[in-house]
């Protein structure tokens, strides 16, 4: 009948919609303010309408498990904690040129609110800041937020300030074999998780 051949449409239009709803994701923390064994975790909400390419792609990384064991390598007080380089320097180099085209900014980078980081025009990959402070200056230079932390952001403030000391292009070419053995110190995170819609904060 009519219905049963609609339904496999239905089901796929209700999907597409349903994926681009907010959803939550769980982040556990080690190295809290530099100290092994001091962990905690925050509770980030992703919003595909604030910037849909941004969010897609942190789907596509947390699909993959990128951030177990990823360093705050840039942490600034009052400013930014920056994180997304991977520590595995072979994957570090595939996501790197998965360059994605800019989303218009449509919210501010507010206390607790996340952005990509770029390097110019239609340069984001998976490198990305939560903001300490009302950063808004930084609005009208293309960083356009994706999520913000809706719990935990005590948390967050206890990541490791390091300032801007570990070197970038190390990263990329050593991971988190370079961080380790100079910046033993760093927060990291341990795994991250999917919330269910129904589960409490």
């Amino acid at each position: 009948n009519t219905m049963a051949r609609w339904l496999p449409v239905l089901v796929l239009i209700i999907a597409c919609v349903a994926a681009e709803e907010p959803y939550r994701v769980k982040f556990e923390l080690d190295n809290l303010n530099g100290k092994a064994g001091q962990t905690g975790s925050f509770v980030m909400e992703i919003n595909p309408d604030w910037a849909p390419l941004g969010a897609g792609r942190m789907k596509e990384m947390l699909d993959a498990d990128f951030f177990k064991g990823i360093r705050f390598f840039r942490v600034i007080n009052g400013f930014m904690a920056q994180f997304g380089i991977h520590g595995d320097p072979k994957e570090a180099g595939v996501w790197r040129e998965k360059r994605l085209q800019d989303d218009p900014v449509k919210e501010s980078n507010k206390r607790g609110y996340v952005s990509f980081a770029t390097s110019g025009r239609n340069s984001r990959t998976t490198q990305m800041f939560i903001n300490f402070g009302s950063n808004t200056n930084l609005d009208g230079m293309g960083f356009s937020p994706f999520a913000k932390v809706v719990s935990g952001m005590d948390v967050v403030d206890q990541i490791y300030k390091i300032g801007e000391k570990p070197k970038q292009p190390l990263i990329q070419s050593q991971g988190n074999e370079y961080l380790n053995k100079e910046f033993p110190e760093l927060t990291y995170i341990t795994s991250t998780r999917i919330m269910a819609a129904d589960e409490e904060l």
